[in-house]
């Protein structure tokens, strides 16, 4: 891995909450169109992990490097960075007054400050890449919980980011609705978009990844592509999670 291939890198970070250590020398290197999932348990830090990329959370030691720019509380022009890290949340957090197309085209408008017509064709662009174009002039509490999700991955590609952050994006779904969002993310993985996910689908996990990196109270216990740490899971944490995900799914 060459360092021009690089595009996030984590070197010794460490990020606490009060006397709650929530992360404890994460070493992480990210190449461009690499596909990578975090799991592990709940409280495990993964969440923080990816949070900490976009700096949604501030780390207190280590460094975070992205796209050659290390980022901080004290990063100058850290708003440039974030627009090139998109973010999926467990919540859509799409805004309830503003229809789909609205939501989609805010971004671009208010930020790259993109003309509205090009905003247009860039939003209706996005909700056909995710198969829902038919849902633009509708408000979200109109849609599906999946097709808000939809339309949360769709506002995320308006700005055209260099990377694609996702934090259990379905876990606040009904069973129905995952594969709907799954297979839009599987989709953006074929059109080789560098993606970061937190999520406890494993059959995802298998047929996506690069890698796969599990975290348990605050560490990567683990890393290896999908057949090696699904057959031969070196770490008796990464087993025992394993062992009770995969007996539930």
């Amino acid at each position: 891995m060459s360092a021009g291939d690089l595009i996030i890198t984590l070197e010794g970070v460490c990020k606490s909450f009060g006397t709650f250590q929530a992360l404890t020398n994460i070493n992480l290197q990210v190449s461009r169109g690499e596909r990578i999932v975090i799991c592990g348990p709940s409280g495990s830090g993964k969440s923080t992990l990816i949070r900490c990329i976009n700096q949604l959370e501030h780390h207190q030691k280590g460094r975070i490097v992205f796209d050659g720019v290390e980022v901080g509380p004290h990063t100058h022009r850290l708003d440039q960075v974030r627009r090139e890290i998109g973010m999926v949340f467990q919540s859509f957090n799409l805004f309830p007054h503003l229809t789909v197309l609205e939501n989609c085209m805010l971004a671009p408008l208010k930020v790259r400050g993109t003309s509205k017509t090009e905003a247009e064709a860039l939003a209706r662009r996005y909700l056909t890449r995710v198969r829902i174009p038919e849902q633009a002039a509708k408000y979200p509490g109109q849609l599906s919980g999946g097709q808000q999700q939809r339309v949360a991955i769709a506002r995320a590609l308006c700005m055209n980011p260099k990377v694609m952050l996702f934090d259990e994006p379905t876990s606040a779904l009904d069973p129905e609705m995952v594969k709907e969002v799954l297979e839009t993310m599987i989709g953006l993985a074929e059109d080789g978009m560098t993606m970061l996910c937190v999520t406890h689908e494993m059959g995802f996990a298998r047929s996506v990844a690069h890698r796969i990196i599990f975290m348990d109270e605050g560490e990567i216990v683990e890393e290896a592509p999908p057949a090696s740490f699904f057959a031969n899971s070196r770490n008796e944490r990464t087993r025992i999670f394993l062992g009770q995900i995969l007996s539930h799914g």
